[in-house]
């Protein structure tokens, strides 16, 4: 073994819910001791940057400049929901699409494994053809969710942030933050598995009342103000009780 590559470095470098430090340093103490390593990363973090200090060679480190966060073809727009009504307003949106292009593929990017694993079984319960992703089920389980995916067996993914990157699914035409993301990078990389290989696509994210400071955070790093997507509030409304009981047995359940 010559060269030992780790990709997405930033994410396995970092501490927290997905630890990879034991994975490392079993993988550290089985490969030789002479050898080139590379570490490729899509954002520059500050433990990157502590490795690099701490590095004991001069490592040979190369930057791409990135002027542009967001792609052209992708409409980016929030939408103002209150915390209590916020399964609701995704409960519509996704309706919506489903009801105007029935052969749309879309992403909902939730914060927890719970929340992802709640949503997709509530969401079944409403008839729409969804899976979850999740850093909680096995490797096999997520292999076989993204490739019913993929396929179009279902048009709905509901997932956490392990789909946020690596992904290369060109034909999604719809991302949907459940919850506003609380850096700004992780906005970026959610958004960007739409509107992929020069195709248009639209991210909505759903901003409630204790958000709107992550909002002007993400709008200051990608250079944009993003228009509100307009709902008609009657229409879930008309919805929010049959949803959030269904939330709650959903919940019991899981």
């Amino acid at each position: 073994l010559r060269a030992q590559v780790l990709d997405e470095a930033d994410r396995l470098l970092e501490q927290g819910s997905a630890d990879f430090s034991a994975d490392l340093e079993l993988i550290l103490g089985a490969v030789p001791a002479r050898r080139q390593t590379l570490l490729f990363s899509a954002t520059l973090t500050g433990t990157l940057c502590q490795l690099r200090a701490l590095a004991a060679n001069s490592p040979f480190c190369w930057e791409a400049p990135a002027p542009v966060r967001t792609v052209e073809g992708l409409e980016q727009r929030y939408l103002l929901v209150p915390e209590a009504l916020k399964d609701a307003y995704l409960v519509h949106l996704v309706q919506s699409f489903q009801d105007q292009h029935e052969d749309w593929a879309i992403i909902i990017f939730t914060k927890t494994c719970k929340d992802c694993q709640v949503l997709n079984m509530m969401l079944r319960k409403f008839s729409f053809p969804s899976v979850a992703l999740h850093s909680m089920m096995k490797q096999k389980q997520r292999f076989a969710a993204l490739a019913k995916f993929k396929s179009s067996i279902f048009k709905i993914l509901i997932a956490t942030d392990v789909a946020a990157r690596g992904l290369d699914i060109p034909a999604v035409q719809v991302v949907i933050n459940h919850n506003t993301p609380g850096l700004p990078k992780i906005y970026i990389h959610r958004v960007g598995r739409t509107a992929r290989a020069g195709r248009k696509g639209m991210a909505i994210t759903l901003v409630t009342q204790y958000d709107i400071h992550l909002v002007h955070a993400i709008e200051e790093e990608i250079k944009l103000q993003l228009p509100e997507f307009s709902v008609e509030e009657q229409l879930v409304l008309d919805i929010l009780t049959q949803v959030n009981v269904t939330r709650r047995e959903c919940e019991i359940v899981s």
